[in-house]
């Protein structure tokens, strides 16, 4: 013969079941929720920016051409403005990424998913001074995902509308997000003069995280102008 448990355990027994189920389920909307944002992350700012970023080509091509059809005989220094692309960056190393790649006007999030940014006060192309740049390693179309391949030698072009600007990487290292002397005129040295047209790259270390910054230096090698066409390395560009 059995002894039914007192009546007054039935309902707590179903309390404790719901409370299982509700939390079960609220466990698995959390999942599904955090593996949709890991796919949103990786795949569709990948898809978004990647679309972002033809349009943005696209778009300095067409007032390159509109506003002078006739390539120029010599290099002029450009006039950024803020949210706007204004030059071509191409990175033979990386070139499944970095080519023709648009370099905008700013460091916001909205830039940075269309190309790379300009920092802002830093010198432009082919300009004595630091003429410091900013892009993605992972998510939003990642064009500096691969920023590890680089080696001292390699070369960086730029194109404005007016001209072609040949650097060559000199030296790497990994600093703290709030290391901003890097894109100083002359980095590590404040206050002091230029005297040479630098370019700086920096980016997320490690690639899924932003507690670093990568930045790689270089100078400037050559410049010619439009009317010359692209350096012999730059076929099929823009």
């Amino acid at each position: 013969m059995t002894v039914s448990p007192p009546t007054t355990e039935r309902p707590r027994i179903g309390v404790v079941r719901g409370t299982v189920r509700t939390v079960g389920e609220l466990l698995v909307t959390a999942g599904v929720l955090a593996l949709l944002l890991v796919v949103y992350q990786l795949w569709w700012t990948n898809v978004q920016s990647a679309h972002a970023t033809q349009v943005e080509q696209d778009q300095i091509v067409q007032q390159w051409r509109a506003a002078d059809p006739v390539p120029a005989k010599r290099p002029k220094a450009v006039k950024p403005v803020a949210g706007k692309g204004f030059a071509l960056l191409y990175i033979p190393r990386l070139k499944d990424k970095v080519w023709g790649l648009p370099v905008i006007e700013g460091v916001g999030l909205d830039v940075l998913a269309k190309g790379a940014g300009h920092y802002p006060g830093t010198a432009v192309p082919g300009a004595v001074g630091n003429f410091a740049l900013a892009a993605h390693r992972a998510t939003n179309n990642e064009p500096f995902a691969d920023i590890d391949r680089l080696q001292a030698g390699d070369k960086v072009y730029v194109q404005t509308a007016t001209g072609w600007y040949t650097y060559v990487l000199d030296r790497d290292k990994i600093v703290q997000p709030t290391d901003t002397w890097v894109i100083d005129p002359v980095p590590g040295k404040p206050g002091a003069t230029p005297t040479q047209a630098l370019i700086t790259l920096t980016t997320c270390n490690p690639r899924w995280a932003s507690y670093e910054r990568w930045i790689w230096w270089g100078h400037l090698t050559h410049t010619r102008a439009a009317s010359e066409g692209p350096p012999d390395r730059i076929s099929g560009a823009l």
